[in-house]
């Protein structure tokens, strides 16, 4: 019995390479920040698109705020807010924070070519991600914190 009869429970994954099963996500609009449905049921997504999509959820979704996710998922930006850091330091420790909370994730290898700006409480970043189903690219991530 499902907890949510109305949907559909997902097949199970296929393996991919170095043993972790396919990875699979609820396909996600990163201009609205909703999910995709499609006749009433989530779109899912596989592969690289979905570690895409776990790193978009898991960067907007601070560290601790939320009792259902570990502890280890979501960044602490808010550690940024009220520091009397340079905009170098700034910089420096978002990087930090990015790289450290995709990481957490077996499917991303590295994390590469990080470019954020801070405008006030405003985050917006671009990065590249080496997964096990090869590079994808976040542009556009932005984040108020």
């Amino acid at each position: 019995m499902s907890l949510f009869p109305l949907i559909d429970a997902p097949e199970a994954g296929v393996s991919a390479s170095g043993g972790l099963p396919l990875y699979r996500e609820t396909d996600w609009n990163f201009q609205t920040n909703r999910p995709v449905w499609r006749s009433g049921n989530p779109v899912f997504v596989t592969g690289a698109r979905a570690v895409l999509v776990w790193a978009w959820n898991t960067l907007h979704t601070e560290r601790f705020a939320h009792d259902v996710f570990s502890a280890g998922y979501g960044p602490e930006f808010s550690a940024l807010l009220g520091q009397s850091y340079t905009e170098e330091a700034r910089q420096s420790e978002a990087i930090r924070v990015i790289r450290e909370t995709l990481r957490v994730n077996p499917y991303i290898t590295d994390v590469t070519q990080v470019g954020l700006s801070l405008e006030g409480s405003r985050l917006h970043m671009r990065f590249k991600m080496t997964t096990v189903y090869g590079e994808v690219n976040m542009d556009g991530c932005d984040i108020t914190l």
